[in-house]
């Protein structure tokens, strides 16, 4: 951002930059200050893919309307939008964006693990994997892809098996510990390990990786932290079945 900032310094500058800016500010989780840049820039549709992303991340149903309704047909407005669907649990919905995508662009191999993801998300497992089979076998290191394999492999047999998914990562790495690295690997290395050092991984990642209060939050109430359970579920808003009843659950239990 600093090589941003110098840039818009200069009169004739591209006022494109404010949007460059803002994604900055967006993937940093400066909402509220990635809103205010990207409306200093020219209007765009990288511009308006911003705006709309960040409309949902603040839950505002009128600006989300406004700016989905500029968007257009290209490759990277619909994939925007797939990611709203996506966000909000609209799994079907994203999944066919995904498949329409992927016709019309052959060559682009990621958008498999999109709809992977998606089947994963709708408990359709070995559909997810034979999907990914596809990715992995041109990407056999992908961590992405081989932690959804990982995560396909968890709900289908064992946290065993699930780990040892994993553990392909770190022996094709040429660096150091693939695990400590990577925040996901970390969380879902708990998850396989039946909640083997929760207190030390989730906490720092509630607001990082959604899944990650909803493991904390069994955790405590696997060992009679109740009050703490509580505390952590009672403001979050439900969007998927599996939310709704881990609430309820943490209500019933205290009383």
């Amino acid at each position: 951002m600093d090589i941003y900032d110098e840039l818009m310094k200069r009169t004739d500058y591209d006022r494109n930059i404010h949007a460059f800016k803002a994604c900055c500010m967006y993937a940093l989780c400066n909402y509220k200050e990635a809103k205010l840049e990207a409306k200093k820039g020219e209007d765009s549709e990288l511009k308006n893919r911003l705006l709309f992303q960040l409309a949902q991340k603040v839950g505002d149903e009128n600006e989300i309307m406004s700016y989905h309704g500029a968007l257009s047909n290209s490759l990277e407005d619909q994939l925007c939008m797939a990611a709203l669907h996506y966000l909000r649990s609209h799994f079907e919905e994203a999944t066919e964006i995904y498949k329409k995508l992927l016709i019309e662009n052959k060559d682009y191999h990621a958008i498999n693990i999109y709809v992977a993801l998606c089947y994963y998300k709708m408990d359709y497992y070995d559909v997810s994997l034979e999907i990914l089979a596809v990715y992995l076998g041109l990407y056999s290191d992908s961590i992405v892809g081989v932690n959804l394999k990982a995560c396909n492999h968890f709900q289908l047999y064992n946290g065993k098996a699930a780990e040892a998914e994993l553990k392909t990562l770190q022996n094709s790495s040429t660096g150091g510990n693939v695990f400590q690295d990577n925040d996901l690997l970390r969380h879902n290395l708990v998850v396989f390990r039946g909640g083997e050092n929760a207190l030390q991984v989730l906490p720092p990642l509630v607001d990082v990786i959604p899944e990650a209060r909803l493991n904390l939050v069994i955790y405590y109430l696997k060992n009679d932290q109740v009050n703490d359970a509580y505390n952590l579920i009672k403001d979050m808003e439900c969007v998927v079945p599996k939310e709704y009843i881990l609430k309820a659950v943490v209500h019933a239990v205290i009383g």
